[in-house]
């Protein structure tokens, strides 16, 4: 071979080398090979060509054979034979076939030309009876047709007529009339049962496949009495006999026919539907019998065929069936066969999952079937067998649970018992499943039925309050140091007990809740995560009143140690505390909070810290509290004082006081009971955002405290409203206010403005007239936030001003036009969306003044003023269609309007393009076929402008265009859109990304072909570039899709617990030895259905008389060594999960974001982030920040950071 990198001796004479200067071109110059292709393939002969459309029918029937001579032309010459062939060239043998108007046949139809045998015979009988039916006058109905067929089917003798016409027979029994085959059952099932009887030794399967779905359809369509009849029931066993039938697909079609007969019968629909199918118990009975006769012999595969026969029909049989089932299937489970028992536990997975009616399940045999599985329990080294068992037995008791709590509950403690037990396993999967089967039956089980349970004390003895006593001794007994390498698992069960059961049963908890206070304090403990979880749960159920009660705060205020052991529990309070009482801050923490506010003014500032901490947990107290009414009043004064005088407390009192009116409000007398200190806590709030901050203070509390406002404005009286409006009315007319004084004034008049009178709008509205006018920008942008607001308001008062002012306002408005600042143009045009609104169509003028700055502000410098501007563009539009009430109309005279922007300056052009892009975007579907022409020729002339914005306002109209018209629309432009684009002068290498998005659209839409062929030469390159990314892209997906398929296996990660019992144990069967290596480059063969024998410990020998001796069988190879974990490189927690941080650029659902982002904002219905912002945005994600009252000394240690998180 010749070495890489060198060319052989000679060869530096042969090759063509590259001219300097030219090696990065992309495609040669020469191109024989396509060259001769394209003049074979793409070109017209030059002389008159011989083939006609005629002569290429006529081919086509000799070729196929089926051209149909009359006798007479068959007896005379040539002459007349060639007359012959020419003049009937349309009747052909498949002429019943193309142009059968019963739409049963249409997949037939669809697959006319298929090369099976099979499927050429179905088409010439389905012709062939379509001819006859014609012949006789007939509608081509489905009577029709099943007359025929039924006739033909007792006249045809081969196995593949028979199976055509059986085939066609099911497609029509289906959209047949039910009166047809209740009248002709009989004679029907005669037939069906002659043909099944001829063909059932036959090598040719379809047959029997097809009349047995016949068969089905026909069984399925009798009424109730008919089953009385032996005979009926005969047919059935007929049927039924074929689902052991060697054959895979006639067994199928059997299964599936019967398990339509029981389940979709047409009377089990109706209204006196009987409970279950009268042929049911029979169908029982057959697979206990076939079950009995074939369980023996392990190498029988009829064992698994009739379990799976019984997976879908256990929940359909009558209750005395289905318990002689299940006990033919716990005794084949004895045998110790990997897959009967696997097959098994799917059948009882299945029935539970199926929650059958007590007709069929009831809780007595529900428990029974409990009962008996423990003796079939796997070994705890058997994997998917032991997932399977913990699978079937979280279904069961849930479904008991459902019949009856009381012997569910009754039944829990056993299991808790067995699958605490898992939690030992090596195996993650296991204990992970373990660990979801106990919380699943807590939540399902225990949870829903808790409020029926009296208190359970530890004393409890009897009842189901002994049996939640029990789960929770075995739950508690996790904490042991035999199970520390499942501690995580344990605390996520006991965290999920606590939820469950904490309210009625914390007596009992208090000891599992101190063992995890001495678990906390234990030096770098690897779970502490988990037990704050944990805690957090009880929190939650039963309140921070009894958590502290087991596992002290040890925190005073006087004497306390500065490690403050038990810090941690303030975060885990504050984070869950909620429906509990406001008392019990009133009553513990906040005395404790003084003393720790008065001990850190004179000796620590880490006393400083904790009460703020302290403070913290307020929000959650205010959620939902049970004592709202009688214990707001009593903390209401200590919160006005804290407000005022604790700079640092406003943002979690702020907090407090939204989450008490937004979300603890859920009576009138509760909402009664905090609007009655409004007139308390009002001026409070009032005169905290008038005083202007301290250096150092955070700006954020005073957007806080403005937000306390609103909301709280939002339960006062309008009548107090009123009067603080007009005392800030009065503030703000005072000589010696400041600058800032005014401007907070005018934003609480801002907060205030919606909830008062007509009346004092107008007085309000009055007062701010003149700043409208002011020369200082930020007061001028106040005044318009006022009538803003005044505009939008949803109250009967703001919509009465708005139509009584509403000549006022269009003049003052347009007044201020010229001396509108850039930063009030946001407000100015949100004012003017809310009053166009309200315009009919006497005010065509006013709007189509407003016009042109509506369209100039969408080159304005703020995005929400943008975003505005285009939003106003849109109800103007919408104001037009109210005026002209028809729509087309309607949008081109707006248009009209928006055309005149052209012929302005540059900026006018630009916008107006902008303007025209948002409009298209939006009345796509409006617009006239003539003005959608003429708009495009105008903005494609735009194209070749040698000004930088008015091009890339065309370009980006072009884009939204290509995106939002169908190509049917767009194929009619496309040429004027590619002239556009050809005549673009040098502007084109400023815009290259622009292009090249045009371009990828366009060929996606057209086609590569009819886009290079518009394409002058020297812009094909930019083609080829395309179709090399779009391939790449189109690589590395599927690159991407089949690492992911590939990269999880079952020792790298631990799998999800899976949905059915089928991917539980999808791989039972496929496990294999070992020492079984197989020899280079042949596959490893795989042996299903093997077992393990575990022998005894210590050379003990196996007892086979021993009840727990089926646990020593094992579907697991137990020498199987564990292959070592794949690095995957991602950070694992403690308990096994991965931590894998979100990318920004996903690859395929990102790529289509980013495009529809795109089109969106050059559309204006998406604003564009700064860059600046952007980029300020990613790097404050990636910093870590430390907080800024984080404590740096030893403290640091026993108070996390996020403990002071407001």
């Amino acid at each position: 071979m010749v070495k890489s990198g060198k060319l052989r001796s000679g060869t530096s004479q042969k090759i063509k080398r590259w001219k300097k200067g030219h090696s990065s071109d992309s495609n040669p110059e020469t191109s024989r090979y396509r060259k001769a292709a394209r003049s074979r393939y793409f070109s017209r002969p030059l002389e008159k060509s011989d083939l006609t459309v005629d002569a290429l029918k006529l081919h086509n029937e000799l070729q196929a054979g089926s051209l149909q001579k009359s006798s007479d032309a068959m007896q005379a010459g040539d002459v007349m034979e060639d007359q012959a062939l020419t003049e009937k060239t349309s009747g052909t043998f498949l002429s019943g076939l193309s142009d059968c108007s019963n739409l049963t046949f249409r997949k037939v139809q669809r697959y006319w030309e298929s090369n099976s045998a099979a499927h050429k015979e179905i088409c010439a009988v389905l012709a062939a009876v379509t001819e006859v039916i014609r012949s006789q006058g007939g509608m081509e109905t489905e009577t029709e047709y099943f007359a025929a067929l039924m006739t033909t089917l007792e006249a045809v003798d081969s196995s593949e007529s028979l199976a055509a016409v059986a085939y066609l027979l099911n497609l029509v029994m289906k959209r047949l009339p039910a009166a047809v085959l209740k009248k002709k059952f009989s004679d029907t099932a005669k037939a069906f049962m002659d043909v099944m009887t001829n063909q059932v030794n036959s090598d040719y399967s379809s047959c029997l496949r097809w009349i047995i779905s016949c068969l089905a359809t026909l069984l399925r369509k009798q009424d109730l009495s008919v089953w009385s009849y032996p005979s009926t029931l005969q047919l059935y066993h007929g049927l039924l006999s074929f689902t052991v039938h060697s054959k895979p697909k006639v067994r199928k079609a059997a299964q599936q026919g019967v398990c339509s007969v029981l389940r979709y019968s047409d009377f089990v629909f109706s209204d006196n539907a009987p409970v279950y199918h009268p042929a049911a118990a029979a169908t029982a009975k057959f697979c206990c019998k076939e079950l009995e006769q074939s369980g023996g012999s392990k190498e029988d595969t009829t064992t698994l065929h009739v379990i799976g026969l019984l997976k879908d029909l256990l929940s359909a049989f009558p209750l005395s069936s289905v318990k002689s089932c299940c006990e033919t299937l716990l005794r084949l489970m004895t045998l110790s066969h990997v897959l009967v028992t696997a097959n098994a536990m799917q059948a009882f997975h299945k029935l539970f999952s199926s929650k059958p009616s007590p007709a069929s399940m009831s809780a007595e045999l529900n428990a029974q079937i409990i009962t008996a599985l423990y003796d079939y329990v796997p070994s705890e080294n058997d994997l998917q067998p032991l997932l399977a068992w913990l699978a079937v037995m979280e279904k069961a008791h849930v479904h008991l649970s459902s019949l009856q709590s009381s012997l569910s509950i009754s039944h829990l403690p056993r299991l808790f018992s067995v699958t605490m037990s898992c939690l030992l396993s090596p195996h993650t999967q296991v204990v992970s499943t373990a660990t979801q089967t106990l919380k699943t039956l807590l939540n399902e089980c225990v949870a829903p039925h808790m409020a029926e349970i009296s208190p359970v004390l530890p004393s409890t003895s009897a009842g189901n309050g002994a049996c939640i006593l029990k789960m929770f001794r075995i739950v508690e007994e996790g904490l042991s140091y035999r199970f520390h390498a499942s501690w995580p698992f344990v605390l996520q069960i006991l965290g999920c007990f606590y939820r469950a059961a904490g309210r009625q049963a914390h007596p009992i908890m208090i000891k599992s809740l101190q063992s995890l206070g001495d678990l906390r304090a234990t030096p770098q403990f690897p779970f502490s995560g988990e037990l704050d979880l944990a805690v957090g749960g009880a929190v939650e159920s039963m309140g921070p009143e009894v958590v502290l009660k087991a596992v002290p705060l040890l925190i005073t205020g006087t004497d306390d140690d500065l490690e403050f052991p038990r810090s941690w529990l303030i975060p885990v309070i504050r984070d869950h505390v909620k429906n509990t009482q406001l008392a019990y801050f009133t009553s513990y923490f906040f005395p404790l909070a003084n003393n720790l506010k008065q001990t850190g003014l004179y000796q620590s500032q880490i006393h400083t810290l904790v009460y703020i901490a302290i403070w913290t947990m307020l929000p959650g107290f205010c959620t939902k509290p049970t004592d709202l009414l009688a214990s707001f009043k009593g903390i209401a004064r200590s919160l006005g004082m804290a407000l005022n005088d604790r700079p640092d407390l406003r943002l979690c009192i702020c907090q407090a006081l939204r989450t008490l009116i937004n979300k603890s409000c859920d009576t009138e007398e509760e909402k009664a009971e905090l609007k009655r200190f409004s007139k308390n806590f009002l001026p409070i709030l009032f005169n905290v955002y008038n005083q202007q901050p301290k250096p150092g203070e955070m700006v954020s509390a005073r957007m806080a405290v403005l937000d306390t406002i609103r909301v709280y404005l939002s339960i006062t009286e309008q009548e107090m409203v009123c009067t603080f409006l007009q005392k800030a009315s009065e503030r703000l007319n005072s000589a010696d206010n400041s600058e800032f004084t005014r401007l907070a004034v005018i934003d609480l008049i801002v907060a205030m403005a919606p909830f008062v009178d007509e009346a004092s709008m107008t007085q309000t509205f009055s007062l701010l007239k003149p700043f409208v006018a002011s020369k200082v920008a930020s007061i001028q942008k106040k005044a318009y936030r006022v009538i803003e607001e005044i505009c939008g308001g949803e109250s009967a008062s703001c919509k009465a001003f708005v139509l009584q002012n509403l000549e006022e306002l269009k003049t003052m408005l347009i007044d201020s036009l010229t001396t509108a600042a850039s930063s009030s143009k946001r407000p100015r045009l949100k004012c003017l969306i809310h009053i166009v609104k309200q315009l009919n169509e006497e005010h065509r003028g006013f709007i189509t003044a407003l016009l042109p700055e509506v369209i100039l502000c969408t080159k304005e410098m703020s995005i929400g003023a943008r975003k505005n501007a285009y939003s106003l563009l849109v109800e103007i539009g919408n104001a037009f269609v109210r005026f002209c009430g028809n729509t087309k109309d309607a949008i081109n005279e707006y248009l009209g309007h928006v055309y005149i922007g052209l012929t302005g300056s540059v900026t006018m052009i630009t916008c107006a393009v902008l303007a025209l892009t948002r409009l298209v975007f939006h009345y796509k579907d409006t617009i006239d076929v003539s003005s959608l022409e003429l708009l495009l020729q105008n903005v494609c002339l735009l194209l070749s402008s040698r000004t930088r914005d008015i091009v890339k306002a065309s370009l980006g109209f072009l884009k939204v265009l290509l995106f939002s018209l169908d190509v049917k629309v767009l194929a009619s432009h496309i040429t004027v859109i590619m002239e556009g684009i050809i005549n673009m002068n040098d502007m084109r290498r400023h815009f290259r990304s622009k292009l090249k998005s045009i371009y990828t659209k366009m060929i996606r839409k057209f086609g590569v072909e009819l886009v290079k062929s518009m394409l002058p030469a020297d812009q094909h390159k930019v083609l080829v570039n395309i179709r090399k990314t779009e391939a790449r892209n189109k690589r590395r997906k599927l690159v991407s899709k089949t690492e992911e398929d590939g990269s999880d296996t079952e020792d790298e990660t631990p799998k999800v617990k899976g949905e059915s019992i089928e991917d539980i144990l999808a791989e039972t069967d496929s496990d294999s030895d070992e020492d079984e290596k197989p020899r280079k480059g042949q596959k490893k063969p795989v042996r299903k259905g093997q077992a393990w024998l575990k022998e005894g410990i210590s050379d003990e020998p196996l007892n086979f008389l021993d009840p727990k001796a089926a646990q020593r069988v094992l579907a697991t190879n137990p020498n199987l060594k564990k292959a070592s974990k794949a690095e995957h490189g991602f950070k694992v927690t403690s308990d096994g999960r991965l931590i894998i941080k979100e990318e920004d650029d996903e690859d395929d659902d990102n790529t289509k974001d980013a495009e529809m982002d795109d089109i969106l904002e050059e559309a204006g219905v998406k604003t564009k982030k700064n860059p600046k912002r952007k980029m300020r945005d990613e790097l404050d994600d990636d910093m870590d920040v430390e907080p800024t009252m984080k404590y740096k000394g030893r403290f640091k240690s026993s108070i996390s950071p996020c403990s002071f998180k407001s």
